[in-house]
């Protein structure tokens, strides 16, 4: 396995188990029922930093959909580069600490890491396009 689809899959774990703090939240707000029902205006409101965790979730998403076709480019293409692959590395980090931070409510951290985030998929996306090689 490439570098790159090492740590797209490690990316996509990552991803894939960012609702488990704010759900578990949730259960605790509202019980399992309060959890498991329809949303509702009326629903107990969750905690301000599930309420960001969930945010940090959904932009961990889109900006997923951006990332992931970039490395499979660069798969596709065979322009797998010690640059692509360590591009991807940053961009699995800076996720994860842009999760956290925004969780936290750390403004400026937050806004750093999700910069850093998406100069690693512009990075990835110019290798895939071979303006980097």
């Amino acid at each position: 396995m490439s570098q790159e689809l090492f740590w797209l899959a490690t990316t996509t774990f990552l991803t894939g188990l960012m609702p488990l703090p704010y759900v578990l939240d949730r259960i605790l707000v509202r019980g399992l029922m309060g959890t498991m029902a329809n949303p509702s205006p009326d629903a107990k409101p969750q905690s301000a930093w599930a309420v960001r965790a969930q945010l940090a979730h959904a932009n961990a998403i889109e900006n997923l959909c951006v990332f992931a076709p970039a490395v499979l480019l660069v798969e596709l293409l065979g322009r797998n580069t010690s640059v692509a692959g360590a591009a991807c590395a940053v961009y699995f980090w800076a996720r994860l600490i842009h999760y956290v931070v925004f969780s936290a409510g750390v403004p400026v951290i937050r806004t750093v890491a999700f910069l850093v985030g998406w100069a690693a998929t512009m990075i990835v996306l110019a290798v895939a396009t071979g303006v980097i090689a």
